[in-house]
């Protein structure tokens, strides 16, 4: 089914390393599709929800954000893991990388049955710190309960897709994607919806579509790998060289762990101020909600060049080319922000209309259009510092999207969005406002640290990455 994957664009050539404009769309068309299946995954959840109860809408919002919660150690392991499978092809050292992707997917089990453990122990915790709403409480809990097996599927999927792509193939993650987002579809049309003669689960329904579908995605790549050779028992290093080699793979995921783990908290705490609004605060979660997925799908071209540019960045800092690094980086960020903003522009006209078909209540499509037009003029800013945190982490600099995004969001956004939604507007807009103003914070502090400090020092050169053994 598939040719023997290799690198679609070798590196190292003679008068040294330099990407072409080509190569850059070429990886990044293929992740721009693969982000938009993913958000058709879950804008089929919330749309279903939202014809199932007005309720469903903001209970999953929140249980979609707990997941990502218990899913940043595996999301942290897997960009350090990239950086060092980037770098490694890139420095000449195949077996070094193959290596990376047993000791990967050993740390993957381990911290998927740890968050599997962890999220049936603490939800009933976790939901009385958020201080969800009563009217939604007993069916938030009951959805985070069911959802939580998605776990161990996710890693597998997360895992998987991050050896493709450090070996520059894209095209298999989007036909894995593709599988899950049919399969989810189906499913949620089935059995939530009682559709093709299925049972008519409701809100159990969506749970089991998505357990369902994600494990579909995750065996597909997991074949694939192994069918290819890419995954095999020499993958598995002794224990010696394992020890070692953690090292740096936890150099990278820690801060990338930490900046993940502020990240998706500081959404807990903005649903946590949310919930708390002085007015209709159930309604604004609902519009929240709403609105978060429709952002999910504005922002799938800049997910996608942050991927792209972290590719490129471990490679080239693993050929010992730092300078083509920097450019391929400017590069890649200046063709994000340039494309995002001009779709911007294009989507204004339309946002009331694309929020009347999410969200059939009126009260919270007002809300949800809010939501947009704000992020709508952060947009250029946001892809600035999305698409650096992916330089950032191909490099293996993850500390740097640490301080920017944690001064981003518990510096600026969180109190900001406190006092603008509580004591200024004391309504969503004002913690609206507040998003956006953390945004153009966090992407001059992004741009600031990539053009003026020595962020190619974190990668791991080929002298270093051989010391363990040279054929490796």
């Amino acid at each position: 089914m598939f040719a023997r994957p290799k690198l679609d664009f070798p590196l190292e050539r003679e008068g040294g390393t330099h990407i072409s404009t080509r190569e850059i769309w070429s990886l990044t068309w293929p992740q721009a599709l693969t982000m938009f299946f993913q958000f058709m995954v879950g804008f089929t959840d919330v749309f279903v929800a939202g014809r199932i109860h007005p309720h469903l809408q903001g209970a999953l919002g929140i249980v979609t954000q707990c997941q990502f919660f218990f899913q940043v150690l595996g999301i942290a392991l897997v960009n350090g893991g990239l950086a060092a499978m980037s770098q490694a092809l890139g420095a000449g050292l195949p077996l070094r990388a193959q290596r990376y992707t047993g000791l990967l997917f050993k740390a993957g089990a381990v911290f998927s049955l740890a968050t599997l453990a962890l999220g049936y122990v603490f939800a009933t915790d976790l939901l009385l710190f958020l201080r969800v709403p009563p009217d939604i409480h007993d069916l938030t809990l009951e959805l985070w309960l069911m959802q939580l097996p998605i776990l161990p599927a996710s890693y597998l999927a997360f895992v998987t897709a991050a050896v493709f792509r450090a070996r520059k193939i894209v095209r298999v993650p989007l036909i894995s994607v593709v599988i899950v987002c049919l399969v989810n579809l189906a499913a949620d049309l089935g059995f939530g919806l009682g559709w093709f003669g299925l049972p008519r689960l409701g809100a159990a329904g969506i749970v089991l579509s998505s357990i369902i579908s994600v494990s579909c995605g995750g065996l597909f790549n997991l074949a694939v790998l192994i069918k290819e050779g890419l995954l095999s028992l020499a993958g598995f290093a002794p224990l010696r060289w394992e020890k070692c080699a953690i090292g740096y793979v936890m150099k990278v995921a820690m801060p990338a762990g930490g900046t993940q783990l502020l990240w998706h908290f500081g959404y807990l705490v903005l649903f946590l101020i949310t919930n708390t609004l002085p007015h209709d605060s159930v309604v604004a979660v609902n519009g929240l909600t709403a609105g978060l997925r429709v952002e999910g799908l504005l922002f799938l071209p800049a997910m996608a060049f942050s991927l792209t540019g972290s590719i490129l960045v471990g490679h080239c800092l693993g050929a010992g080319d730092a300078a083509e690094a920097k450019r391929v980086g400017l590069r890649v960020t200046g063709a994000g922000a340039g494309a995002m903003s001009l779709l911007a522009l294009c989507i204004f006209p339309f946002i009331s209309g694309i929020m009347a078909f999410v969200s059939p209540d009126a009260d919270v499509q007002k809300v949800a259009e809010s939501y947009i037009f704000y992020n709508l003029l952060a947009m250029p800013f946001s892809v600035v510092s999305m698409t650096m945190s992916g330089l950032f982490s191909g490099a293996g600099a993850t500390v740097f999207s640490l301080a920017a995004f944690s001064t981003g969001t518990w510096v600026v956004r969180l109190p900001l969005a406190w006092y603008m939604g509580h004591v200024i507007w004391e309504s969503a807009s004002g913690i609206f406002l507040a998003m956006l103003v953390s945004q153009i914070v966090q992407a001059g502090l992004s741009m600031y640290l990539f053009l003026f400090c020595d962020w190619s020092r974190f990668a791991s050169t080929a002298r270093r990455m051989a010391r363990p053994g040279r054929k490796t």
